[in-house]
């Protein structure tokens, strides 16, 4: 069976769903709709689909199975409502929506209208992501102490009303409370403003979960591309790259003897290095396989609405300068 999709968005991730979409056997891509009537119709001759300038003709005239909402922050509520009135299974980009407020009531309505809601947090199918995951879960990492990310980079011109909490640290925030299974106890900022003046252009972020410290640097003023992430437990370290998809693993070797003082001492082997092999995928194909797997066979997603909440309730405390407690 192949569903018929529809993209709500032609910024740079609207063109990715675009694409994407294009290229799936599992989805006949039908239509897509902008108000930027130029670079909307020239995507609609480039892959072979219908545009529409207003979104409800376009609901109106096609019979629509899912719909990705790629429009910016602000209008993640107003649009992805009018899907979901529609009785249409609904994708969203990250975050869910600009507040917690309008995000709960966007859960609400999903489950009124019994449709399918997810949101795109795309680093949760990331190959590596997922092998890192089987790692934590399998202990082999032992207890986890620490986890450090770092996701930096220019500014982006195409963000026109998110601040670098809500557009990068919300991806880490969500991926973090992932791999541990839940969500922080505490949540702690450091915020500032280099180079725009009227929103948060750099961010460290440090959260506390009973037992494991996390820490997150975010930035939109580092003038090359990072994406990485660590994370350190009693039986070893592992280090993620989230752009080539390369996962290190350094399983701890020691030992807890006493010197010749009788002092208690903990004495470390050279580490066994392992490069873990990944089966390289695009994360964003990834992505929508499963959400039309989940629509035409009646799954919950991966990426719910809630745990999207969640990651934006968490990115909402980190705004507050000088910290906050959950």
């Amino acid at each position: 069976m192949v569903l018929n999709v529809a993209v709500i968005g032609t910024g740079k991730m609207g063109r990715n769903h675009i694409r994407t979409y294009f290229e799936m056997d599992e989805a006949n891509l039908i239509a897509i709709s902008d108000i930027v009537e130029d670079t909307g119709k020239e995507l609609a001759e480039k892959f072979n689909c219908k545009f529409y300038k207003d979104y409800n003709k376009m609901f109106e005239k096609e019979k629509i199975d899912i719909v990705s909402v790629c429009v910016p922050t602000f209008l993640h509520s107003k649009i992805a409502k009018d899907v979901i009135n529609q009785g249409i299974n609904t994708l969203i980009e990250k975050p869910i929506t600009k507040n917690v407020e309008e995000g709960e009531e966007i859960i609400k309505l999903a489950k009124e209208k019994g449709v399918k809601l997810t949101v795109g947090h795309i680093e949760r199918f990331n190959p590596a992501v997922q092998k890192l995951k089987k790692i934590i879960d399998e202990g082999k990492l032992g207890t986890i102490t620490s986890v450090l990310a770092r996701r930096v980079g220019v500014f982006p011109p195409q963000i026109k009303d998110a601040n670098v909490v809500i557009d990068l640290a919300v991806h880490d925030i969500d991926i973090i409370n992932y791999l541990l299974g839940k969500g922080p106890d505490k949540v702690y900022s450091g915020l500032g403003k280099a180079l725009i003046e009227k929103r948060h252009d750099y961010a460290n972020i440090f959260l506390k979960y009973n037992g494991t410290n996390a820490f997150i640097e975010v930035n939109w003023i580092t003038p090359i591309k990072i994406r990485q992430l660590s994370v350190t437990g009693t039986k070893g370290y592992a280090e993620l790259n989230y752009m080539t998809q390369e996962l290190v693993f350094y399983e701890s070797f020691y030992d807890k003897i006493y010197d010749d003082f009788g002092d208690f001492i903990i004495s470390f082997g050279e580490p066994k290095i392992t490069e873990i092999k990944i089966k390289k995928e695009e994360p964003l194909k990834l992505e929508l396989k499963h959400f039309i797997d989940c629509v035409e066979n009646n799954k919950d997603p991966v990426v719910s609405g809630e745990q999207a909440l969640e990651a934006l309730r968490i990115s909402e405390k980190a705004l507050k300068d000088d910290g906050c407690c959950l």
